[in-house]
């Protein structure tokens, strides 16, 4: 880490200081036109996450896109067609692909260890406190509890199914307009059903349940990095199967695919088509819950 950038100097000095970045730019146009930066992570609130993206690309940087890139498919769509034309890699950072304990559930799933796929259940919500500051409740910069948090339950479902064919959604909002609460529904292809839940104004809730014609396999807490164990249940009656899962830090594994594939000039794991699906779910889902009733990414 060489530089970091904040629209108040004294707000990045105090940061690097912290951290031990040996440089600080008052302005993201400055950092933008450092010629020792060769990649940048960009951790706006949602609404900066493609415009500043894309001024990164186009100034010759790679860009790690804080989640979720955006709620339209076609501006993910032409931020990678610009990644492409400027030859740098644009990655949506989903941490929590990267844990061990996502990659052995969903490699218990293609398995086929609690049978074929019939119902993927996930939650994500916390209570936040009604903070006109807080970013998150803010309409103007895109807040709202789908795009903090229910957006790792729609990258879940869709990691484990596929991408939905449906989906239907209802929405509860505060702040000046955004979805205080979100419950979503989805059907994927060969029969699977996909329910989800996020929200601002609940208690602590963070699960994976899959369900399986011979079982289920359920992931407590899977989205924060604490190694979350896996535990099956078998409708055979047998006893319940703990999964170990060790220990990782999601962020470094995600930095560390991040820059093989710049330094090697491959792909990293999550690419181009991952993040067109999730915003084209994301839109859907928003779509849903706006004109109450079903929709078809």
């Amino acid at each position: 880490m060489v530089a970091v950038a904040s629209r108040e100097r004294v707000r990045g000095e105090a940061y690097a200081a912290e951290r031990g970045i040996p440089r600080v730019h008052g302005s993201y146009e400055a950092l933008l036109a450092d010629a020792d930066v060769d990649a940048v992570y960009v951790p706006l609130p949602n609404a900066l996450h493609l415009p500043w993206a894309l001024r990164a690309l186009e100034a010759g940087k790679h860009v790690l896109c804080e989640k979720p890139l955006s709620a339209r498919a076609a501006d993910v769509e032409a931020a990678f067609d610009v990644a492409e034309r400027c030859g740098r890699l644009l990655m949506e950072a989903f941490m929590w692909r990267y844990h061990p304990a996502t990659e052995a559930l969903a490699r218990l799933v293609a398995d086929g260890t609690v049978g074929r796929l019939r119902v993927a259940r996930a939650a994500f919500a916390f209570a936040l406190p009604a903070d006109a500051e807080d970013v998150r409740w803010s309409a103007e910069l895109e807040g709202g509890a789908l795009m903090d948090v229910g957006c790792y339950c729609l990258s879940a479902l869709r990691l484990l199914a596929g991408e939905p064919e449906r989906v239907s959604a209802e929405r509860v909002d505060g702040g000046d307009g955004v979805d205080a609460r979100l419950a979503g529904l989805l059907r994927f292809p060969g029969d699977v059903l996909g329910t989800f839940d996020c929200g601002f104004d609940v208690p602590p809730r963070a699960a994976i349940e899959v369900v399986g014609e011979a079982g289920t396999i359920v992931s407590l807490d899977p989205w924060h990095g604490q190694a979350p164990g896996l535990r099956i249940l078998r409708s055979d009656g047998g006893a319940p199967e703990d999964v170990p899962v060790a220990a990782a830090d999601p962020y470094a594994l995600e930095l560390e695919d991040f820059s093989r594939a710049v330094r090697g000039g491959g792909s990293p794991r999550l690419g181009r088509a991952d993040a067109v699906g999730q915003a084209r779910a994301i839109e859907a889902l928003y779509r849903s819950a706006a004109e109450g009733r079903a929709v078809t990414p």
